[in-house]
């Protein structure tokens, strides 16, 4: 059983700044990231990073948002700049065991608006 803990979601301006954390712990981690689902829309993957040396982003990132953090640890932040109001949904912790399970935090909800 994997325990999340998440932290930094609200309510930003168009143009703003977030930051989001996660320490997740319970089982030997292989990859931890962030998904994202707006309401009416499939979940999408955010940014992940695999191990110590390899990340990847959701097409939409375009460079905004920065992933950083411990695989090992269970330990992921999202840095996310120049939020638009099409980045409001909810975000979720994700990680991945060493068995290949994938697992989900709670969520957190980021909602752009002026």
């Amino acid at each position: 059983q994997v325990q999340f803990t998440e932290s930094g979601g609200g309510l930003v301006q168009p143009g703003g700044s977030l930051i989001l954390s996660c320490t997740a712990s319970g089982i030997p981690f292989a990859a931890v990231g962030w998904y994202r689902q707006a309401p009416g829309q499939q979940r999408e993957l955010v940014a992940r990073m695999i191990g110590d040396a390899f990340t990847n982003y959701g097409d939409f990132v375009k460079g905004r948002f920065t992933i950083s953090g411990d695989t090992a640890k269970g330990v992921v932040s999202l840095q996310m700049n120049n939020l638009t109001p099409e980045d409001t949904a909810v975000y979720y912790c994700y990680t991945a065991g060493v068995g290949g399970s994938n697992h989900y935090g709670p969520g957190t909800q980021v909602t752009v608006s002026s």
